[in-house]
């Protein structure tokens, strides 16, 4: 299978390689659009923050690129957030993928949420074997909230989306990379998700 890690900048990069090798795969690290297109499965990745990030996304033509994509998309954490229509964090405009706005997290919250978190309502092919209340491992200040396009809630002092889904692009806020043996479970069934 023809795996494209889209490399802008921004991106937990060797570990999601690692976690495909434990799987059996091989991910290209690429901003290549013709390799992008080729493959069969694409991950964006993301850690850092959202408008410098949109940034490099806009400075090598990922930013048109990544919407057109036909085959099954995967955004991990930062990079669920950029395929959102904006983000609160530096007043970013987003891709437009899923129809939500990113917020941060009110002052009642410790900001960053760092640590494990449980999955709640889950309502996808990609936590197909996962169980309610799985724990899954998270980094983030900024949050999508509950939407039509939500199909995992997690609690942090309010419900918000845990992942999302809109036809061949999926989005996890949490990082599968680093959640152990559910994290692993989750990017099998994304990599092969029938779409």
């Amino acid at each position: 299978m023809n795996i494209a890690i889209i490399n802008y900048g921004a991106g937990n990069i060797q570990s999601i390689q690692f976690a495909l090798k434990r799987l059996g795969y091989i991910g290209t690290l690429t901003n290549n659009e013709t390799e992008i297109r080729n493959a069969d499965r694409v991950i964006f990745p993301g850690v850092g923050e959202a408008s410098s990030a949109m940034q490099k996304l806009k400075q090598s033509g990922l930013d048109t690129l990544i919407p057109t994509l036909k085959q099954p998309v995967l955004g991990i954490c930062l990079g669920m957030q950029l395929m959102c229509a904006s983000s609160e964090e530096g007043k970013t405009s987003g891709l437009g993928i899923f129809d939500i706005d990113v917020l941060k997290f009110s002052a009642t919250e410790k900001v960053p949420q760092v640590g494990w978190n449980t999955i709640e309502n889950l309502k996808s092919d990609l936590f197909e074997g996962i169980s309610v209340g799985a724990y899954v491992y998270m980094v983030h200040s900024f949050y999508a909230p509950q939407c039509h396009e939500t199909i995992a809630t997690s609690d942090y002092g309010l419900m918000y989306s845990a992942a999302l889904q809109k036809n061949n692009f999926y989005g996890v806020q949490f990082h599968p990379e680093k959640s152990s043996k559910t994290g692993e479970a989750i990017l099998n069934n994304f990599l092969n998700s029938p779409i």
